[in-house]
């Protein structure tokens, strides 16, 4: 009876519905055919040699119970397309390495859902393959009222199976407290802090669905007009069946990010500290 109702409430939405141009910074993010939940996801490029994704999508077994030591997948990146068929050789971008937050998964199934995928090459920029800028330290969210955002994603649609041709939708902000009052009482959804963002339906009902996971959430900054990737998509449940979707918060994560993509190792953070200890104490 829950999988024909679950089945039903899916049938009469229209997931993720609106058909989109190209949006040059979504990476299609594949590890396998025939997984309903764990096959495949949304990505964002950040830089021209960096995939930000959920780091849900890099395990099949997604839950922290489902085995001990969950086994990492390296994925296929696919950049530059729109509809799943483009997804070949032509388009492909070999991963060089996968690292997944430190504190994946630390208490929860969604404690900080992000990884980065560097690619073995710099992608070419052009009108069709262009990085999505990461948020500011001012561009926190922190006031979410009469705000929205734009998701992207070939999820689950209408008759469960996922989207052929790349779509979107334009999701209201949702303040916070909202947010975790409700998922408080849900044992399945994410438990809401500093670090996440929700969103609600659209105006027709729509949401994310499975296979979103790991798309940007892009926003517009409302005093530059600049758009900017504000939250990558972790909880991608809602189907109609949970009313908010949860994105991990980039500005939450910004220095473990750029520590990430600068290459920084132990090593060079302390060469850089040991240099600025010098010059200010020959200063003195």
């Amino acid at each position: 009876t829950i999988a024909l109702h679950f089945y039903f409430t899916l049938s009469t939405c229209l997931c993720l519905s609106r058909l989109s141009a190209h949006v040059p910074w979504q990476a299609f993010v594949h590890l396998s055919e025939g997984q309903l939940n764990g096959g495949f996801g949304g990505g964002a490029l950040i830089t021209d040699r960096w995939v930000l994704t959920a780091g849900r999508n890099l395990f099949v077994n997604k839950d922290r119970e489902d085995i001990p030591r969950p086994i990492l997948h390296f994925p296929k990146i696919y950049l530059g397309i729109k509809d799943r068929s483009e997804a070949n050789e032509s388009n492909e971008h070999p991963v060089e390495e996968v690292l997944v937050h430190p504190l994946f998964q630390k208490l929860s199934h969604w404690d900080n859902d992000l990884a980065l995928i560097k690619l073995q090459r710099p992608v070419l920029i052009n009108e069709k393959v262009t990085p999505i800028p990461l948020p500011d330290k001012c561009q926190d969210l922190s006031n979410t009222t009469g705000k929205s955002g734009v998701i992207t994603g070939w999820g689950l649609g209408a008759l469960l199976s996922p989207a052929p041709h790349l779509k979107h939708l334009v999701l209201p902000l949702v303040n916070q407290s909202e947010c975790k009052s409700v998922y408080d009482r849900d044992p399945e959804a994410p438990n809401i802090d500093d670090s996440m963002i929700c969103t609600g339906a659209s105006k027709f009902e729509e949401n994310v669905c499975f296979g979103d996971a790991g798309s940007a959430l892009a926003v517009t900054d409302p005093d530059s007009g600049d758009v900017y990737a504000a939250g990558i998509l972790s909880f991608d449940k809602s189907c109609r069946v949970k009313p908010f979707a949860v994105y991990t918060k980039l500005s939450a994560h910004l220095p473990w990010i750029q520590k990430v993509t600068r290459g920084d190792t132990d090593q060079s953070i302390n060469v850089r500290t040991a240099a600025m200890s010098k010059m200010i104490s020959q200063q003195l």
